[in-house]
């Protein structure tokens, strides 16, 4: 006979209802934007004393200096046009320089033949 009553027997537990009841995940994404105010924006950050907006894949920036972040853009589009043909015209003088000097080489060896033809016929002589 137990001492204090009767024996430790706990009660069941009730089974558990479904995980969610709402029914937002069933949405697509375009109404759970207008239900739930998900319209973020263009993302934005800022470091220091500049403000950075992310626009087409590029942080872009939007704060101070004496340039826009658009001229900005163009400028380095323009760097990069002029560092290839810069590229291109190294090409070019070192091609030159090439023919240049195989040139020079031909006419040096053009020249001691004809001094050894030179020197031959003094001999004939």
């Amino acid at each position: 006979m137990p001492l204090f009553g009767n024996t430790f027997s706990p009660k069941k537990t009730p089974p558990r209802k479904s995980a969610s009841l709402s029914n937002l995940h069933s949405l697509d994404r375009s109404t759970r934007e207008i239900e739930l105010g998900l319209e973020y924006g263009t993302p934005v950050m800022n470091l220091g004393d500049q403000s950075l907006k992310f626009e087409e894949g590029q942080w872009i920036s939007e704060s101070g200096g004496s340039v826009s972040g658009r001229e900005m853009q163009r400028l380095k589009k323009r760097n990069l046009q002029l560092e290839e043909e810069n590229n291109l015209l190294r090409l070019k003088v070192d091609i030159l320089l090439d023919m240049l000097s195989e040139t020079t080489a031909e006419s040096h060896l053009m020249e001691k033949e004809l001094e050894e033809v030179k020197t031959q016929n003094r001999r004939k002589k």
